[in-house]
């Protein structure tokens, strides 16, 4: 009799889900350019959640609801686009949604660190869209570690605690079997070296 082989599927629920959904590149994208502006345009907290809620606009809402649609549609399998041979046209499409968004708020005069966290945000999607032609980049690792590498240059060293949150982002990728070990640390990699150089020449 042949030895059975036991294969284990991937795990789909769980703490590993939790975090794959909660820590998604599209909550970064929203949540980052309100914490710069407001940041920015302190004590003027509307004025902060008026530049960053446009940012957003072009930044996650936009982007993230085109992939939706796509899902519902069919021409998706899931909103992570897990297989790779789907991602160039949302990522596409995502980098040009960012950069309107940018041209937007060059034009109206929006805070300069606010301006420079978009071109992070351009930079980091630029780079995992261009890997993610040949291979599977971890866009939640590279967008994460370069959200937490912008909040440690604004907030202070302090905030490098939150390099554990990127490796149980990391881990969650992992754990899902979404990714590789591999993948995740080149997208953590990418993400830090992209980010911190450009938001402080920039911001």
């Amino acid at each position: 009799m042949p030895a059975q082989t036991t294969v284990v599927a991937p795990i789909r629920s769980g703490p590993a889900r939790v975090v794959t959904e909660v820590f998604a590149p599209a909550v970064w994208a929203a949540l980052m350019p309100l914490v710069v502006a407001v940041h920015a345009t302190a004590p003027a907290l509307s004025a902060g959640l008026g530049w960053g809620l446009l940012a957003v606009l072009f930044n996650s809402a936009v982007p993230y609801a085109v992939i939706l649609w796509q899902v519902r549609r069919g021409r998706l399998t899931d909103h992570h686009i897990g297989r790779r041979e789907q991602r160039r046209k949302p990522l596409l499409f995502g980098l040009t949604s960012v950069l309107a968004g940018l041209a937007v708020l060059v034009a109206l005069g929006a805070p300069r660190p606010l301006v420079a966290m978009v071109v992070v945000m351009f930079a980091v999607l630029l780079v995992v869209t261009a890997v993610n032609q040949v291979w599977k980049l971890s866009a939640h690792a590279a967008v994460s570690a370069g959200s937490v590498s912008v909040l440690v240059i604004l907030f202070g060293p302090a905030l490098l605690t939150l390099a554990g949150l990127v490796a149980l982002i990391g881990w969650s990728r992992v754990r899902l079997g979404d990714h590789t070990t591999a993948q995740v640390l080149a997208g953590t990699t990418a993400g830090v070296l992209v980010a911190a150089p450009t938001f402080l020449l920039l911001g």
